[in-house]
């Protein structure tokens, strides 16, 4: 069983996944989906960008009652981004039908908006567990009626240290119900969430080391003093169109930025500092490639999840093995090429013998005479952001925004990326060339008959 066509699905659902391009199912689709369709609890391993989210996003569906307006699906992540990025996949799975509500309950916005919107009730709720904590807990949400309970990246919510919170969570649920772990390791404390919380959980484990034809591993020898300079070289010799790049400190991450800049790269950072609307504005800049590069610690880019990302720069030798996995894997997805570069000091020599345990590879330290020293040309991305201040609240979507552009303004379609629509703000990625023509259509057009104002992201 390899398509989704062979699955037992409604011919509504497979219809809808051919339009999206889920025609072949990935290892971990194929593994987990026939136990998840039967209603069994599942526990899997497996990397990021394997294709968890559509396994247990198609197999939640297939089990709630669009008629049913109670909430019959709760998705726990470790972070708020995950979880917009999980409720929007959600969402594209669940067209089939106008009738599926799915509401996303994070920190960073008001708790009494929430609370509001709960009151509407909603099929699918995605979030971190502090927040669904506290909406448990003051009453404004109800699970009584829960058929599906996720845990998302279970590992990095242990990790972030929501033990407490998820146990709090689990007080409120009913005792029938389907319990899906998808977590990129398998360790004690993850086995220890499965026993207390699964019932004859099926084990599903998918291969968590990266194909080497797949993510290309390079590890540069290099000194404490000439980091910097050597991360501008690998972005000059291999020249990718989005890289992240990933420090131990937020200072290391402060450091890189500036040289950077001063060397006329387009870099952003994100870290614990941001209020939450400055980090979403800095993801989705990076995310609809109006940025070619983006920093930041293991803690800040939890949860991240980057379609196309073409390369990973450890700055520092990751703390272990499993942490050195989850960072590279975010490159190399979809079966695409990938590259993955580690600047290694020589006492870091056996982190890399430790790795190489790890993975089974052989993987030896190169000089950094194999970069080029020479600036180049500069790597400048291909699109501009522009932000408009309106967005779910005002039911705005997408085709209003292409509408604006294309057939009220008279620009060319191929001109417009990624259109990123959230509950009060909506970001649009324009080509760099025609970013202030778009910006001038936007603040001189009404959309839906209203005008928004629109400012473009230096």
């Amino acid at each position: 069983m390899n398509i989704f066509s062979e699955l037992p699905l409604s011919p509504a659902t497979i219809e809808n996944l051919n339009v999206l391009g889920y025609i072949t199912m990935t290892q971990i689709q194929k593994d987990s989906l026939p136990d998840v369709l039967s209603g069994s609890d599942v526990r899997a391993q497996a990397k990021t960008g394997s294709g968890k989210t559509a396994a247990f996003g198609i197999g939640l569906l297939h089990q709630l009652n669009p008629n049913k307006n109670r909430v019959q699906a709760l998705i726990l992540c470790p972070t708020r981004e995950l979880s917009e990025q999980v409720a929007q996949e959600i969402r594209r799975l669940a067209r089939f039908t106008s009738h599926i509500k799915v509401l996303v309950l994070c920190g960073g916005t008001p708790i009494k908006s929430q609370a509001m919107s709960l009151e509407h009730n909603a099929h699918i709720v995605v979030g971190t567990p502090g927040r669904i904590g506290d909406h448990l807990r003051r009453k404004n949400l109800d699970i009584s009626a829960l058929k599906t309970l996720v845990f998302d990246e279970a590992d990095r919510m242990l990790d972030m240290g929501f033990e407490d919170e998820i146990n709090e969570i689990m007080m409120y649920m009913p005792n029938r119900r389907q319990t899906l772990l998808f977590s990129a390791t398998f360790s004690d404390g993850i086995k220890r969430l499965s026993k207390k919380y699964q019932n004859s959980a099926k084990e599903i484990t998918v291969e968590t080391h990266h194909a080497a034809n797949i993510i290309s591993q390079k590890f540069i020898g290099v000194d404490k003093t000439e980091k910097l300079a050597t991360i501008a070289s690998i972005l000059w010799t291999y020249r990718p169109e989005s890289t992240l790049i990933f420090c131990n400190t937020k200072q290391q991450c402060r450091d890189l930025l500036d040289y950077l800049l001063e060397h006329k790269f387009y870099a952003l950072v994100i870290n614990g500092d941001l209020e939450q609307k400055e980090r979403t504005e800095m993801l989705t800049q990076f995310a609809n490639k109006s940025a070619s590069v983006l920093i930041a610690t293991d803690v800040a880019a939890r949860g991240l999840d980057i379609k196309e990302l073409n390369a990973v720069i450890n700055f520092d030798f990751p703390h272990d093995p499993e942490s050195y996995v989850h960072r590279i894997g975010r490159t190399g997805r979809a079966g695409k090429e990938g590259l993955a570069i580690t600047l290694i000091a020589e006492r870091e020599r056996p982190f890399l013998d430790e790795l190489n345990t790890f993975q089974k590879t052989n993987f030896s330290i190169e000089k950094s005479s194999i970069l080029s020293t020479k600036k180049g040309k500069d790597l400048v991305p291909p699109m501009h952001t522009i932000s408009i201040n309106g967005g779910r609240k005002s039911k705005l979507r997408p085709t209003d925004i292409l509408g604006a552009l294309t057939k009220d303004g008279g620009m060319d379609g191929k001109l417009i990326g990624k259109i990123d629509i959230f509950d009060l703000f909506t970001y649009v990625a324009i080509s760099r060339s025609h970013a202030k023509e778009a910006l001038q259509i936007l603040n001189r057009i009404k959309v839906k008959g209203y005008r928004y104002i629109a400012r473009l992201h230096e």
